[in-house]
């Protein structure tokens, strides 16, 4: 069906040929390749023994997909930290604590069932920079790979409580306070989408005082109730769980719990593109300092960091690109308008926990100014914008970069931004023009202050492309 080889790592659906699909051959070809890297980042000194964490999410094949992988490593010489079920922030969290040398994650994130994929960190748990990844995919074309004698393949270790040591470092952060969130008492209703969130977030609840928990699809198992995407459409169950069992809040995860939503009090999404406005929010009134998100996240970031006397960068759509301008002007808060939250003092990654940790203690400080206040009614003291995403297919002879060059020059008057692709700012809206890594195709992403405008505004763009191309 599909097999993507990227900087990022390799994903694919799992059966089917090698080359095409996510085979054994592809996941042991791959492995290998990274290990490689691993060992030539270690300048392959002998005397260093090189140790690398893995985990994954609960899908079917993950068990298949793991024991492939950990046996390439240690046939290459590697000890292997075996986290079995486990969330990508802690597997990220994991490299850094035990100081691996670098670490595999086992998961596709959003993509349905039949999907898997490895996901590759160095030795800051953080995901590989496109320089690091085109090395990995230089080792896999060219499958030079030297594998050990038995006498030196690399050891086992199982590690049963990664999640509880990323819990653990998260009740430390100064801006988490349990014993307000304890005060509060609580009702929050959790979607897992049955992984390895079913086992996290309830844990991190408890850790935080919240008895009082209603869980859905938290058994992890791997059998995705619905699409596993936390978007408004496949997300019915928990909102009129949320209404019907008067909870205060609802807590919605991916499969590999890097990706964050809320539902208010009321049954309504809070809005993915709002969970990391809010948490910043949160974070910028306790000091003021500068924040990040891609340049495709909502413009109400940066109109939170002006209210409070904070400073907005926008950096190119992708979480190593969202870390690295982090890093360049030591933002405070950060992350992806998917309900990503990178927040440097726990990791530079996303990771759904430590939001749900500062969103938590964010409304039990509300809470105690004013006893009333609900989800629904912080959402409110927002701006409201509305998201729309469309796309144009073009012939595979359409020189992609220079129809961009084309848009970017018809709108020079405006605010033109060529980060990533083009950006353009008009005074009220935005668009902004992607293309794809990996087929001939122009994303279209819009932001306005209605549905319909942003519709419109997506609409009239896939016209003039059109038109260009």
């Amino acid at each position: 069906m599909s097999l993507i080889t990227s900087i990022s790592g390799i994903r694919g659906t799992i059966g089917g040929k090698a080359g095409e699909n996510l085979t054994p051959l592809d996941i042991v070809s791959y492995a290998s390749a990274y290990s490689n890297w691993v060992k030539r980042q270690s300048n392959n000194l002998p005397e260093v023994k090189l140790k690398i964490a893995v985990g994954r999410d609960a899908r079917p094949s993950g068990r298949a997909v793991q024991d492939l992988v950990v046996s390439t490593l240690t046939m290459m010489g590697i000890d292997v930290l075996d986290l079995g079920l486990s969330t990508t922030p802690t597997v990220e969290m994991i490299v850094s604590l035990e100081k691996c040398h670098g670490g595999i994650i086992i998961t596709a994130s959003h993509n349905p069932v039949q999907w898997n994929a490895l996901k590759l960190l160095n030795s800051r748990g953080e995901f590989l920079s496109a320089r690091d990844g085109e090395e990995v995919l230089d080792y896999a074309k060219a499958r030079d790979f030297d594998y050990c004698e038995v006498s030196d393949f690399g050891i086992i270790t199982a590690s049963e409580n990664a999640i509880e040591k990323h819990i653990n470092e998260i009740l430390k952060l100064d801006l988490v306070d349990i014993n307000l969130i304890k005060k509060c008492d609580f009702k929050i209703a959790v979607d897992a989408v049955n992984s390895t969130g079913g086992i996290a977030v309830p844990m991190l609840l408890d850790a935080l005082g919240v008895k009082n928990q209603e869980l859905l699809y938290c058994e992890p198992n791997g059998d995705f109730p619905h699409n596993p995407e936390p978007l408004e459409k496949n997300l019915h169950d928990i909102c009129e769980l949320v209404q019907q069992s008067n909870c205060d809040l609802g807590v919605v995860v991916d499969p590999d719990v890097d990706r964050l939503v809320f539902v208010s009090e009321n049954g309504e999404l809070f809005g993915e593109e709002y969970t990391l406005v809010t948490i910043a929010d949160y974070v910028l009134s306790q000091s003021r300092g500068n924040c990040v998100s891609n340049l495709s996240s909502s413009r109400a970031l940066s109109d939170i960091a002006r209210a409070r006397e904070s400073q907005y960068f926008a950096a190119a759509v992708g979480e190593v690109n969202v870390v690295e301008k982090m890093k360049e002007c030591n933002a405070q808060i950060g992350g992806e308008g998917n309900g990503g939250i990178i927040y440097p003092p726990l990791h530079y990654g996303r990771d759904s926990l430590v939001g749900i940790a500062l969103f938590l203690t964010h409304l039990a400080k509300l809470k105690i100014e004013n006893v009333r206040i609900k989800v629904s009614s912080i959402r409110a003291k927002y701006p409201n914008y509305f998201m729309a995403k469309e796309k144009i297919d073009l012939s595979p002879t359409v020189d992609i970069d220079k129809l961009l060059n084309s848009v970017a020059d018809n709108y020079k008057k405006e605010n033109v931004n060529r980060m990533d692709g083009v950006k353009i700012d008009f005074e009220d809206k935005w668009v902004h023009l992607r293309k794809s890594n990996t087929e001939p195709i122009i994303r279209i992403y819009t932001e306005a202050k209605s549905r319909e405008e942003a519709d419109d505004l997506a609409v009239n763009f896939v016209s003039e492309l059109n038109k260009i191309s």
